[in-house]
């Protein structure tokens, strides 16, 4: 019925946190969710209505929503499914509100520090553009456009030409992004090409490993078993997927819940350090939420270093590229006033 758009964290996290705050002050669920409904942006109703309609034939809210055409995530849907099955539904809710928020703050903070970068690439894009055009109406001393930035391209028809390569070389970047995400996910190349990036990978991984941390300190907190821990917190960080029956299988064979997660070699050593302090303690969600907010803050670090970097060489190019015009402009009236005086 509905298609398969997820509703933006962001709108998702508001809106859970005030269904938790309206469950807390004793307001019935099926009320508090048709008064949200009525909150939501307009393109998002349909959905709340349909979970609506099915809370109002007695379903659980997680099954409900999962109705609604993956409008809500799967990892989102898994610990409301928690919620639902111990009664906690008011502290659920917020718990995964504040997951989402974190989320989106991480976010937030990578696109704003990538602004200024990305700006100055596309002041320096549309100057290029710009002295193309402007040299289709300069002419050498045979009435010919003079190539200013002697790359073969000048006028209008040099502009189009431009533009083209620009909207193709934008196209290959979303495509090789793409690649380079499920490459990620598969642990393929990408992981390698990480690996060897100093700052932008243990950024992305330290990002990565919060995600995987902030669900399995909620699905630990609520009490789940080990398969459906890393279940949903493999949904809440697709790169780091484990499979469930394995490790049942190894701690049915007598292993720690550390060595189990061991052997599959995809947790990243501290966090198996702290699920093991976690098993001795008793206290793995407390410690994994406390790993999970260091992990935030390394990869909020990270990826502003990586930010600044990029942008220092944006800066240069941009640099360079007003040196190499005013050189070629310079050489080009030298040469005018050469072929001047010759004659």
């Amino acid at each position: 019925m509905f298609g398969g758009q997820a509703m933006p964290r962001a709108v998702l996290a508001e809106m859970l946190g005030r269904l938790a705050t309206s469950l807390s002050a004793g307001i019935d669920l099926r009320r508090a969710w048709s008064a949200e409904a009525g909150r939501m942006p307009r393109r998002w109703r349909s959905r709340m209505e349909q979970v609506a309609r099915g809370l109002a034939t007695g379903e659980p809210l997680a099954d409900a929503m999962g109705r609604a055409g993956g409008a809500f995530p799967p990892v989102v849907l898994g610990m409301i499914a928690v919620g639902d099955a111990t009664g906690h539904e008011a502290e659920t809710l917020r718990e995964v509100s504040e997951m989402l928020r974190a989320g989106v703050r991480s976010t937030r903070e990578l696109v704003r520090s990538l602004v200024g970068p990305a700006f100055q690439l596309a002041a320096a894009v549309a100057v290029v553009g710009l002295l193309i055009l402007i040299a289709g109406f300069i002419r050498d001393g045979e009435d010919r456009p003079v190539d200013i930035l002697g790359i073969g391209l000048s006028g209008l028809s040099g502009l189009l030409t431009y533009l083209a390569a620009v909207a193709a070389s934008l196209a290959v970047l979303a495509v090789a992004g793409k690649l380079l995400l499920g490459s990620w996910r598969r642990h393929g190349l990408a992981r390698w090409l990480a690996a060897v990036v100093p700052v932008v990978g243990p950024a992305a991984r330290a990002a990565e490993a919060a995600a995987w941390c902030r669900a399995a300190s909620l699905s630990s907190g609520a009490g789940l078993p080990a398969g459906r821990l890393v279940s949903l917190a493999s949904a809440a960080a697709p790169g780091i997927s484990i499979d469930p029956a394995a490790l049942e299988e190894r701690l049915r064979n007598g292993a720690s819940l550390a060595d189990a997660l061991a052997a599959t070699a995809r947790l990243p050593r501290r966090v198996l350090e702290a699920i093991d302090v976690g098993e001795l303690t008793g206290n793995t969600a407390e410690v994994l939420s406390r790993l999970a907010e260091d992990c935030d803050e390394e990869a909020r670090q990270g990826f502003s270093a990586a930010a600044r970097g990029v942008g220092f060489i944006v800066w240069g190019l941009v640099a360079g590229l007003i040196a190499l015009v005013v050189y070629r402009i310079f050489s080009f009236y030298l040469g005018m006033l050469q072929d001047a005086l010759r004659i």
